[in-house]
């Protein structure tokens, strides 16, 4: 691993959003394990094909389900245009968050009573994650390894970030 590594959360399990005015909507636990096992996984720049940082089967991407979400740790080619604005778009913290993009195979739906209806993704055949200025669930993460050590940076952010986020699910009753 170098110097260049973004690390972060590209989904949350069980933290809720709203998809336009339509729907809510939640990733259960588990919902990659089929994709993770199975699937080539590419690292974009704003869902932008053409923007390729990394790849699972390249080993540039490294992806896993924890008990947070889904955790990434990207390892960043600085020589090419996508890499540089990656780190440079981080480090400024300009993007500092994550988006995906799938095909959803199983989902429960419940109704909203006074709120949207809610759906919960329970399986995904996840194609890409990507890095964006724009992310549909606010509570992804995206953050710069800064320093020589790079393993234990990333591994230390890694936690600081487990760390904040299970502060905010006691805060909110959900263990």
């Amino acid at each position: 691993m170098s110097d260049n590594v973004i690390s972060g959360y590209c989904v949350r399990f069980g933290d809720i959003t709203t998809i336009g005015s339509d729907f809510r909507e939640r990733i259960a636990p588990g919902a990659f394990t089929d994709s993770l096992r199975d699937r080539d996984i590419v690292m974009l720049l704003n869902h932008d094909s053409g923007r390729v940082l990394g790849r699972t089967s390249a080993g540039s991407l490294k992806l896993v389900q924890d008990r947070i979400g889904l955790y990434f740790s990207l390892d960043v080619d600085p020589t090419t245009p996508e890499g540089q604005t990656a780190l440079g778009t981080v480090r400024r913290r300009d993007v500092k968050g994550c988006s995906f993009a799938g095909r959803f195979l199983e989902e429960e739906w419940e109704d909203g009573g006074n709120l949207l209806p809610l759906r919960t993704v329970t399986k995904v055949e996840l194609w890409e994650a990507t890095l964006t200025g724009f992310p549909a669930y606010e509570t992804t993460s995206a953050v710069l390894a800064r320093s020589a050590d790079a393993p234990a940076n990333a591994s230390a952010a890694r936690r600081r970030v487990i760390e904040k986020m299970e502060r905010d699910h006691r805060l909110r009753g959900i263990r």
